[in-house]
């Protein structure tokens, strides 16, 4: 492909048959275009001489890296997503490509509206935080949201394989570096807004304009009107903007006479014009915001509500999303995802108002992440569960015990016995060894995934395989 093709302002390197794109100088193929993009962790004008003396045609920059073949570009991020876009043949424009971002319930909400569309009879294609999925075929999943790059090769995969729709995660680190710039959203959902990734951020009202990014590039907007910030998340728009809520009547779609059961939840959606019975057997209390996002987007989508309150009926739990662990003994264990304050608090609440012996819970928090946020969860956790084994998450960089230390701050005042231990392993062995009859045990914050990254490296960690160890040994 000529760079021509590529870029608007390619000047006197227009007539160059590039061979590839990338702004990563490992993957560096003679005649390829090599995008420099100033990251977090590191700058790529650094590499753009190696990236030279491997054979890169052009040098796309923002600054001078003093190569005869360098072109400048005001945002290199915003230019690497575009020349993927083009690189592939814009397979987006193919596609009815949803975006849901939000704190919590991301994953939840793309299944949840993925069962729908394919019960309606659409071919889907899934890009989110634990796996990707044209179908049935599942593609591993590295971030929530992809580099362009990436992005624009699953599109092209998907646009092969005749999808209709695309449901993707939509993260505030993905929205803020551009990798999604010149997607054309039918839909963006908000699910929520509460405190995390403010490592990144710095502040909640950056993490906040970063979200809303989507909803300048989508058609129409669905929202959760009970969100604290959904008045700053929606003003100004100029989409189509409609609401859902657990709460309030004057909401698009609101659910009524929500039963919440500890096998799942069902609630009546009554909006504008439609009505229906929703029953799920994925619990929570969340789970009525999920289902209800989930609904009010194939509604605005054309779907006929009796087609999707028979998906609903039908549709499976989320791995590592209030997952049951089948343990064949007198009490339960639940693995989910809950890695910020929120999260945290609404799986425990769920719990806690069931019926039981106690509540037992087995968490930690993230290394090189938002340490303001850890003796929150630390408070959270003494004021809901009975019993609580403060252990590792992913510690990455830093010290478990020193994670640890931040969390116990907020557990300070806690009357509830809590003990600490550090490996992860040992610690979800130990909730399990010393389960009572009745006892409910949520193992919160890696959820879906089966490895824990150690400053060391990555190793295997699959809780529900610890599960079973804990159960043989007994």
């Amino acid at each position: 492909m000529k760079l021509s093709e590529l870029m608007e302002k390619s000047g006197k390197f227009g007539s160059l048959d590039i061979t590839g794109v990338t702004c990563d100088s490992r993957h560096i193929v003679p005649g390829c275009a090599f995008v420099c993009i100033n990251g977090a962790a590191t700058d790529g004008h650094r590499f753009a001489a190696d990236a030279a003396e491997k054979g890169a045609a052009v040098i796309i920059c923002e600054k001078d890296v003093g190569l005869e073949n360098q072109i400048f570009v005001e945002n290199s991020r915003v230019e690497f997503a575009k020349m993927s876009a083009k690189w592939f043949g814009e397979p987006a424009k193919s596609l009815k490509i949803i975006g849901v971002t939000g704190t919590n319930g991301k994953t939840s909400v793309s299944y949840m509206l993925k069962s729908v569309l394919e019960h309606c009879g659409y071919k889907v294609g899934l890009v989110g935080t634990i796996q990707n999925m044209i179908g049935d075929e599942i593609l591993p999943s590295k971030n929530t949201t992809p580099s362009p790059y990436e992005l624009q090769s699953m599109f092209s995969l998907m646009e092969k394989a005749g999808c209709t729709y695309c449901i993707m995660e939509v993260s505030s680190h993905a929205l803020d570096q551009d990798r999604t710039y010149g997607i054309d959203f039918e839909v963006g959902m908000f699910t929520n807004l509460t405190q995390d990734h403010l490592d990144y951020h710095i502040t909640m009202d950056n993490y906040l304009k970063a979200k809303k990014k989507l909803f300048r590039s989508c058609k129409k907007a669905i929202m959760n009107l009970d969100d604290s910030y959904f008045t700053e998340m929606s003003d100004g728009l100029l989409c189509d903007v409609k609401t859902f809520s657990v709460q309030n009547d004057e909401a698009d779609y609101t659910a009524k006479n929500i039963n919440l059961r500890p096998d799942g939840v069902d609630f009546v959606l009554a909006g504008v014009g439609v009505i229906g019975r929703i029953k799920t057997s994925i619990g929570g209390k969340f789970t009525p915001y999920n289902a209800m996002c989930a609904a009010s987007c194939a509604i605005e989508l054309g779907m006929p509500i009796g087609k999707i309150s028979e998906a609903f009926a039908d549709m499976s739990g989320v791995k590592g999303r209030a997952e049951v662990v089948p343990t064949g003994r007198d009490f339960t264990v639940i693995i989910d995802y809950a890695h910020t304050p929120d999260g945290l608090e609404n799986i425990l609440k769920t719990f806690a108002d069931f019926e039981k012996n106690r509540l037992v819970v087995v968490f930690g928090c993230g290394g090189d992440r938002d340490r303001t946020k850890r003796p929150k969860m630390g408070a959270i956790a003494a004021k809901y569960a009975d019993y609580s084994i403060v252990t590792s998450d992913n510690p990455r960089s830093e010290e478990p015990e020193q994670i640890i230390s931040d969390i116990l701050e907020g557990m300070k005042d806690c009357k509830k016995p809590y003990e600490v231990v550090v490996s992860r392993t040992d610690a979800i062995k130990k909730a399990v060894q010393s389960a009572q009859k009745g006892d409910i045990i949520v193992l919160a914050g890696k959820g879906h995934e089966t490895y824990q990254i150690l400053k060391n490296g990555t190793v295997h960690l699959d809780e529900r395989e610890v599960v079973a160890e804990a159960l043989a040994e007994i």
